[in-house]
This record gives C-alpha cells, sequence and structure tokens, in this order.
C-alpha cells in the first residue's frame, strides 16, 4: 500500500514555487520576470508529477492516469450544476451589490483582463497554468495526500489555507492581478485569501462527486477564472462575493453530509 506524503508534497511544491515567484518579484519586469512566474506555476503540476511517477506505487500510477484521461467517466450533471452554481453566486453578488451603491453594469463582460500583464505569456499564466497545471498538482497529488487521513470536510479546510497561503508571493509581482488588488487596498487581497477558503469546499464537491476526476476540477477552474477575469465586478463586489461563496459553501456541505464527513477513504484512496 502506498504512503501518502502530504507534508513533503507541499514543503517541495511552497519551496520551489516561492523560490521562482520571489525571482520574478527581485527581477520585477520584462522577461526574466514572466519566466520566474511561469516556472513557479508550473511547480505544483511538477511535484505531483515527479511524486507519483517516481513510487513504486502501480495503485498510484493507475489512479493518475485514470484521474485525467478518463474522460468518459465524467458526470456532466454534476459539472453543470456547479457552473450553474457559481454563475448564480457572480449573479447574486452582483444584485446583492447593487444595495451598496454599486452598478448593474457589472452584467457585461470586460474588453481586457484585469491585469497589465507580466509580458506575453501574461494571459497564459492565468488563465491557463492557473486552471490545468494547478489542477494537475492539487488534483494530482496534493489534495488526495490530505484526504487519505482526513474527512474531506477536514481536508477542505486545510486544503484552502494551504491554497490561499501558496498565492502570498503573487501580490508582489508585477503585471499581476494579485497585484493589482493589493495596490489598490490591502482589504482586497485580504478578501482574495478568505475567499479562497470557502471556494476550496466546492472544488472538493465538483472534484469528488466526479470520481476524484483531475479533469472535471480543471474544466470547473477554467470557468472560474473566465468568469472572474472578464465578468466586470469591481473589487467591492468581489467582497460581497466571499459572503456569498461562503454560504453556497456551507450549503453543499449541509446537503452532502455523508460525502464530506464520512470516513470511510480514509486510508483508502486509491481503492
Amino acid at each position: 500500500m502506498y504512503t501518502y506524503k502530504p507534508k513533503k508534497f507541499y514543503g517541495v511544491v511552497f519551496a520551489t514555487t516561492w523560490f521562482f515567484w520571489l525571482f520574478a518579484i527581485m527581477f520585477n519586469e520584462g522577461l526574466t520576470c514572466t519566466l520566474g512566474m511561469v516556472l513557479g506555476g508550473l511547480c505544483p503540476a511538477v511535484t505531483a508529477i515527479i511524486f507519483v511517477f517516481s513510487s513504486k506505487s502501480d495503485a498510484l500510477k493507475k489512479d493518475f492516469k485514470r484521474k485525467i484521461f478518463n474522460f468518459w467517466k465524467l458526470k456532466p450533471l454534476y459539472i453543470l450544476a456547479a457552473v450553474v452554481l457559481f454563475s448564480a453566486i457572480v449573479a447574486g453578488s452582483i444584485l446583492l451589490s447593487t444595495a451598496f451603491g454599486e452598478s448593474l453594469d457589472q452584467f457585461s463582460f470586460t474588453k481586457d483582463f484585469s491585469f497589465t500583464g507580466v509580458g506575453l505569456l501574461s494571459a497564459f499564466a492565468t488563465i491557463f497554468l492557473a486552471a490545468v497545471l494547478e489542477e494537475v498538482g492539487w488534483r494530482g497529488y496534493g489534495e488526495d495526500s490530505i484526504a487519505q487521513y482526513h474527512s474531506w470536510f477536514k481536508e477542505s479546510i486545510i486544503f484552502g489555507f494551504v491554497w490561499a497561503l501558496w498565492h502570498l508571493p503573487l501580490f508582489w509581482i508585477p503585471g499581476t492581478y494579485h497585484m493589482e488588488i493589493r495596490q489598490m487596498n490591502v482589504l482586497y487581497m485580504i478578501n482574495f485569501l478568505v475567499s479562497v477558503v470557502p471556494m476550496g469546499f466546492i472544488t472538493t464537491w465538483v472534484y469528488v462527486k466526479n470520481g476524484r476526476s483531475m479533469l472535471a476540477s480543471i474544466i470547473f477552474h477554467l470557468f472560474i477564472n473566465f468568469m472572474q477575469e472578464k465578468i466586470a465586478m469591481t473589487q467591492n463586489t468581489k467582497c460581497v462575493e466571499t459572503i456569498v461563496v461562503v454560504i453556497a459553501a456551507t450549503i453543499i456541505v449541509l446537503t452532502n453530509r455523508d460525502m464530506f464527513f464520512e470516513k470511510r477513504h480514509v486510508g483508502h484512496i486509491l481503492e
């Protein structure tokens, strides 16, 4: 039986990611900065692949391949439900924000991305790397390595905090969305970090309900990134959105108690 190594995995991910992102912060601009940011974004996926395929566990390797390639085993209704849910979160947040003076004009698409960019690969790094390569890392090894020892509820809490902390250096890399909101108001930065934790419950729900499928998580992450980047929500509305996400996550947990609180999978994640 394979023994998951969550502390070692996240230690390597943080050390390598933050090394490259601190490198990007130090060089501050140009191709070198862009390269550092992109290489940092690659680290969760590369680390997961190394952990899986350097192991001597055929079960772990087979499980990894299944999670990313067995698209015919996806459950489209759960993916559709997640897409509808997040669309409702965005719409509800905009409607609620009008009580605080925000405009219904937020129900429109932006012409450009909400960041100024760190070179030609900025949009790629934000939209593609975050959605695809993060999910290969988190769902390819990281999330299961925690769930092997805890319920999905506790795993979601732990992973949510870890995921939020992982983003931290991005708030000091020029041209990123994260740095832009930090410069607007440090409260927007705090809001982003706080919002990641309840969002972890929703992404876990999508992942587990689709038979622990990385592909389902990638699709949902891409949709989230698109909505967050292209819908013309203000940062004040995104603060409202965090509250709505907490409510949505609470409802999901309460209506999926068996999934979140059962421990049948603990010690048997590969079975």
